[in-house]
């Protein structure tokens, strides 16, 4: 994969770089503020880009808007945003457009390389890489929408480990039922919340948006 890589502290950013590379991916931008990350995105185009919410020059959100910005002029541009802490408003923001592509991770996450680069590798093929304490964060207070109400204890419990970007493999390793089991229930919860488009891949995403962006 071609990957841009925007953190301004260079230790993470530079430790960053090393493990993408061991993977034998391809890095090719780095950036250290929010206009540097949206001019290297217009040119490079990466496969997938990690950007730091919080850059110069102001060290609020510039991250975040410069990744914003250039899904809002390349649709569908994978972005896996990392965070010292979760941050409700910009995630929400981040999955505000509805199309996949898209991560949220805590920086702790980046210490566990297995971890990180699947992460990575899910958002670039068009899917969701959501840390759990960020959907945790996500889904607290409220009620659930009406088409997630009709979800059963156990559809609820597969589609928030879908969210994380599990496998069905790995979500029936994490619930001890087989992966012909979790294949039934994706399949019913499908269903309930109106979701039959024949793509795999898409199906997922559009349900992890909804359970996400839950009133």
């Amino acid at each position: 994969m071609r990957i841009l890589v925007a953190e301004d502290l260079y230790l993470l950013r530079d430790g960053m770089v090393r493990l993408i590379e061991a993977y034998g991916h391809q890095v090719v931008a780095t950036a250290a503020t929010g206009p540097e990350t949206l001019d290297a995105l217009r040119t490079h185009r990466p496969d997938v880009a990690v950007i730091d919410v919080r850059m110069p020059p102001t060290q609020s959100d510039e991250g975040l808007r410069a990744a914003l910005a250039a899904r809002g002029e390349m649709p569908g541009l994978p972005v896996l945003i990392l965070s010292q802490h979760v941050e409700q408003l910009y995630a929400r923001e981040l999955l505000a457009d509805g199309s996949g592509g898209v991560g949220y991770l805590l920086k702790e996450s980046v210490f566990d390389a297995d971890q990180f680069i699947g992460a990575l590798e899910r958002v670039a093929g068009g899917g969701t890489a959501m840390d759990p304490a960020v959907i945790a964060k996500l889904l607290s207070g409220g009620s659930p929408g009406r088409e997630l109400a009709q979800l059963t204890e156990r559809e609820y419990s597969v589609l928030g480990l879908m969210a994380e970007g599990l496998s069905n493999q790995a979500i029936g390793r994490r619930l001890f039922l087989s992966e012909g089991a979790i294949s039934k229930y994706t399949t019913s919860l499908f269903g309930k919340l109106g979701i039959t488009d024949d793509d795999d891949t898409n199906r997922r995403v559009r349900a992890v948006l909804t359970y996400l962006n839950k009133p």
